[in-house]
This record gives structure tokens, sequence and C-alpha cells, in this order.
């Protein structure tokens, strides 16, 4: 089917405001629409309320999956190993963030033996200087510069007080570029695929607190393009670039989307407008979500199912299907019904949120209670 014929299809646009056909009793004309639930749940770890005596044995524990820790000479666990650790669960990766003072690591051949963790990994220094070794090549860390290292081989390192995120990524979401990735184990990224890559994870870690289920997955591919985009050779690099560009494009449509949501002018010619782009490339951007409109609309009806299952919102269900551009309540209740499987009413009195699919097994993950498992976890 035609492209703009398929986003044409879906049902009808909000009309303006000031023809709505339900007035809003007691409403404030600029409430704001609901958001999506977000769904990530850290898992913290510190060693700051532990007395000082106890900190390094503690760090030492939590860390063993990964690494073997060793304070410096000049220090001892009287002096204390003030430490944090915090762990987000995005089903295919996990990011943390680490503050820790300074010590030294080593991953052993031994380890490696007894361990099933063969990951890769993306370093994001913020503060301090660290030095790591594998296979007699020492990579030396650069605030604001991604290292890439693989847990799949032994190395052995030093680092000063320092803080750094981490993205921990399961092979198996390389594999069709295992051999790029092990040419450039232990290495520092640079360039300007490299920067857009730090960049985007920063944007990232700014939103942890707010992602919703059916972020994750994307933010997963986005990153493993990026990634194999900072790897690539040369020759493959006009490639990637169109890579990144339609990523980045595709984000900051959704974004587009999801911040009108209740805003009666979403259209693809505003998008068009907003983003700098003709309708033919918008189409195509969303010909993989099924088309513009269905895109808006399934956003729509996701986020009505939000507001409906929230016990505090007493709006009336015309009043939130007009909120979020349906024109009737016929209208409005055919689609929830088509996109949920029951009635908006039904929806409303069982306060339930309807998941993506794969939310089931980022759930199952998210049972484990431990760093551990969560790494244990990773791909599978």
């Amino acid at each position: 089917m035609d492209t703009k014929r398929q986003d044409e299809a879906p049902a009808r646009q909000p009309r303006d405001r000031d023809r709505r056909r339900w007035p809003r009793e007691g409403q404030p004309h600029d409430e704001a629409a609901p958001s999506l639930v977000p769904v990530l749940e850290p898992l913290a770890f510190s060693t700051l309320e532990l007395a000082p005596r106890d900190q390094f044995a503690a760090w030492q524990l939590h860390m063993a999956p990964l690494v073997d820790v060793r304070l410096p000479d000049d220090k001892s666990p009287d002096d204390g190993f003030p430490a944090s650790h915090t762990a987000w669960n995005l089903g295919g990766m996990l990011i943390v963030q680490q503050r820790a003072p300074a010590h030294s690591y080593i991953r052993s051949a031994a380890k490696l033996r007894s361990s099933s963790i063969d990951h890769w990994y993306i370093v994001l220094p913020r503060t301090g200087r660290s030095w790591t070794e594998v296979d007699r090549r020492v990579a030396e860390t650069q605030s604001g510069k991604l290292e890439i290292r693989s847990l799949g081989y032994p190395f052995r390192g030093r680092a000063t007080d320092s803080e750094s995120l981490f993205l921990y990524l399961p092979r198996d979401l390389f594999s069709d570029a295992a051999s790029t990735l092990d040419a450039k184990n232990n290495s520092i990224l640079s360039g300007n695929f490299a920067d857009l890559l730090a960049d985007y994870v920063n944007s990232v870690e700014a939103r942890l607190r707010s992602l919703t289920a059916e972020d994750l997955p994307r933010i997963v591919h986005a990153t493993r393009s990026m990634i194999i985009a900072c790897l690539a050779p040369p020759a493959d690099h006009a490639a990637a670039a169109e890579q990144l560009a339609s990523v980045g494009l595709m984000e900051r449509a959704r974004r587009y989307v999801q911040n009108n949501l209740d805003a009666a002018h979403l259209t693809p010619d505003s998008m068009c407008r907003a983003l700098g782009v003709s309708r033919s490339r918008l189409y195509q951007l969303f010909e993989p979500s099924g088309g513009v409109l269905h895109y808006i609309q399934s956003r729509r009806l996701l986020a009505a199912h939000v507001a409906l299952s929230d016990p505090a919102d007493s709006r009336r269900i015309v009043d939130i299907a007009e909120t979020f551009g349906f024109s009737s309540a016929a209208n409005f209740s055919r689609a929830f019904s088509k996109e949920f499987g029951y009635s908006p009413r039904e929806g409303r009195s069982t306060m339930m949120l309807p998941r993506p699919a794969h939310s089931v097994s980022l759930a199952e993950r998210e049972k484990t209670s431990s760093f551990e498992g969560w790494l244990k976890a990773l791909g599978s």
C-alpha cells in the first residue's frame, strides 16, 4: 500500500479545541497530559552507611562477579572505602553509575574459567583516571572519552578516586560484528561518532527515572548501532552516518509526539515542520511502526489508558478521550477496545496498565535481587 495512503487511513485527527463536543467543567485549560508510567527501579549499593573498617570488604564482595579489587599499598581497610554503585536494568543492557576511591582491579584467567559472564562494557569516565592492561597493551582513561572492554578476556588495572558510568551489553548483541569489537578491545573511542555516542549515553542517563517499557528495547538498539558506527572502518562511515542520523531523527520524532499528545496540532504536517523533514521522509521513518498516524493514535491510546488506570484521575472517560484527540466517545471506545482488547470502562475498573510483551521478561529479570544476578541474566 502506498505509504501516504496508509498513514491517512487511521482515526480522524482532533478538531480545533474551540469546536470540542464536551465541555470540561472545572478542569484547568493548561492541565498537562499524564505521562507514561516509568518502569525502571534502580539496584543501589553503597558502603556509606557501614562502619569504615567494613566498607572495603563489602565493596570487594559486591564487585566479585566482575573483578577482584585491592587497596593501594598506602591504604588499609581501617581507612574506610566510601563507594556507591547504582545499576539500572534495561533488559538488553545494564547502566551503572559508580563512584569509588582509589583501588586496583584484576579479572584473572582463573576468574574467567569460573564465570559465565563475557559481556562487553563501555566506560564513560567523569572524574579521575585509570590505567587498564590487556595483553600488555595499556589504555589510559580520559575524562569524557569512552572506552570499550570485554569481560571475556583477562585484564588488570588501577584507578584513582573516580566517578564513571558503565554500560554492560551481552556479547550476543554484537554477534554480527564480533571481529570488529574484538579488534578494538581495551580501546579509547575517538572521533565524531564517539562524541555522539557519549552525548547519547549522557542523555539516556538523565532520563533513566522516566523511561517507559516501550523505550527500553529502542534505547538498547540505538546504543548498539552507535557503538558499531564508532568502530566501523572508514569505508563504512557513510552508511554508519546515515544509520545514526535515522536513529537520532526517530528519537526526536518520538519525543515530539510524546510532548504533544494532547495538542490539536499534532499532525504529520506539524511534525514535518518541527523536525525539518519532508512528508515522504517522515512516512519512511514511521513505516516500521505502521505509519505516522497509527503511531500517534497508539501513543494517545496508551496515555489515555494510563489516565484511566490512575485512581487519582477523576475525569470522565469522555473528557480523557477528548484530551487525547478523539472527537467522539464512540470513536475512542472503538479504538481503545481494538488496541487493548477491552473497553475504556473496563480499563478504568481494572486499574491495570498494559505493557508491551517484552516487559514480561524484563520483570522476570528484575525479580533477581543482586547485581550478579542481573549480569548473569543479561541477554538471556
